[in-house]
């Protein structure tokens, strides 16, 4: 839940702008100067731009009729949100801001974090109630310096029990404090009914940190299996100043003759489309110079279309380490998304992709912060206000110009985490690790698990900021 807002599904493309929007009316007045820009906006780089009719190009007899239209909301919050397409399905993302400088910073990554990310749940039998596990804990953090680990149960912050109404709130602290609780199975281990969350008097208190930086590499092993060897990776996102780090660890991986990859994905919700192209790369060697995703953009702005190739080096020259693999094996989850839907889309076009856990986000969207200026860059913004929108302005094909479901991709072996076995991270019985080294074993030993308790799909796992993908251009 914390703000992750550097790693954050990034797309980057430099020097990306838009045409000068040209401007018609020259009459609106200035109560409706703001919904002005917000249609213009939208009407110039959405991506769905050709799905909402008050978008069609001339769609209005007149400047009246135009300036009766904006004047026909009250804020242009609403009017932002009356041309969103299809917001529960398919555009759960795009954003309006009422101050960009505020936006700004949280995408350049200026935030705080106490170092801990958590999964939350329903407790059994309660459509209220509900407790959080810690499902990691950052190296050299507070939250590991503090003694938090994976795992750890907790059903109260600060004392207060916690419901689905007072979640963010509590969260939002700069402190708090954790009431660890104890699940336990009732010695009932396929069934999740009948579970029960009881309380302990052990605490944990957690401070946020302003400009912690993670790395995204937070686990890498070498598993030996029987006469194979199994790389293992989790990599949390798609940041290209880890690229060389990165790198380095197929260097590893080359060394050691890996037999089988595990890349896991299960907590990176994106990042850099030219590192995952990178990671493409690595990962096969075999498709040089190929497509690994396309970059679309609405019908207006197609000579914006991009191509991201496979690659035998880095951004800077260095030479990719390359393990030439044709099947992989990638670990997923609900908070998989953008960036991590896109490598999983982008492979299953040239080599077989295993995937198991949960099913993604369902999000390989990108966007750019619009402003109200002549070209929609930052440069020459009207200072007579601080409103700028955040829309969905593109989407990721594959070389066979298939786009990430807007449900999310699903599993081919379906693995919840469960909360009562969260295991180890890198631990081959770590159970979604263990589910990938039993099918590269060909074995059949994995048994049906219990369906956890139901999770808590709050409404800023898919809105906030965490699950943007946008491009970063040129303060232009």
């Amino acid at each position: 839940m914390k703000m992750k807002l550097k790693y954050i599904a990034i797309f980057i493309m430099s020097g990306l702008m838009f045409a000068c929007f040209e401007d018609n009316d020259d009459t609106i007045t200035s109560s409706t100067s703001v919904k002005d820009f917000v249609w213009k906006a939208m009407n110039a780089v959405y991506l769905y731009k050709s799905d909402v009719n008050d978008l069609t190009d001339g769609g209005f007899d007149n400047n009246q009729a135009y300036q009766n239209y904006l004047n026909s909301f009250d804020s242009p919050e609403n009017l932002f949100e009356a041309l969103i397409y299809d917001r529960p399905n398919v555009d759960r993302f795009s954003v309006i801001t009422s101050n960009y400088f505020d936006l700004e910073q949280q995408l350049s990554g200026i935030s705080s974090s106490n170092g801990a990310d958590f999964n939350f749940y329903f407790e059994p039998q309660n459509s209220t109630s509900l407790f959080g596990v810690v499902r990691l804990v950052q190296p050299s953090s507070n939250a590991s310096n503090s003694g938090l680990e994976r795992g750890q149960v907790f059903n109260k912050i600060n004392g207060t029990a916690l419901t689905a109404a007072n979640l963010s709130s509590l969260l939002n602290n700069n402190s708090y404090t954790l009431n660890l609780a104890t699940y336990d199975d009732n010695n009932t281990e396929d069934i999740s009914d009948d579970d029960l969350i009881l309380d302990t008097d052990q605490t944990v208190l957690l401070t946020k940190e302003i400009g912690f930086s993670e790395n995204p590499i937070y686990d890498f092993s070498i598993i030996d299996l029987n006469s194979e060897k199994v790389g293992y990776l989790m990599y949390n996102g798609f940041v290209n100043e880890f690229d060389n780090e990165l790198n380095q660890k197929f260097s590893d991986f080359q060394s050691q003759s890996i037999d089988h990859l595990v890349l896991d994905l299960r907590y990176n919700s994106g990042g850099s489309i030219r590192t995952a192209a990178a990671l493409g790369s690595m990962i096969t060697g075999q498709f040089d110079n190929q497509v690994f995703t396309t970059l679309k953009f609405n019908e207006d702005l197609q000579n914006n279309n991009a191509d991201y190739n496979f690659s035998n080096t880095l951004s800077d020259g260095t030479g990719i380490n390359s393990l030439n693999l044709t099947k992989i094996y990638i670990l997923t989850s609900k908070v998989s998304a953008s960036a991590s839907e896109m490598m999983i889309n982008s492979l299953k076009s040239y080599i077989d992709v295993v995937i198991i856990g949960g099913q993604t986000v369902g999000k390989s969207q990108a966007s750019q912060i619009i402003y109200d200026s002549p070209n929609f860059g930052r440069q020459n913004a009207n200072p007579g206000h601080s409103y700028a929108l955040l829309p969905l302005i593109a989407i990721t094909v594959n070389k066979n110009n298939e786009e990430v479901p807007p449900s999310g991709i699903i599993p081919i072996i379906n693995l919840l985490e469960s909360p009562n076995n969260y295991g180890i991270i890198g631990d081959a019985e770590e159970p979604l690790l263990q589910a990938a080294l039993s099918d590269i074993q060909g074995s059949n030993r994995l048994s049906s698990p219990k369906t956890p308790p139901k999770q808590f799909e709050d409404s800023e796992t898919l809105s906030s900021l965490k699950t943007l993908m946008y491009l970063e251009t040129s303060n232009d």
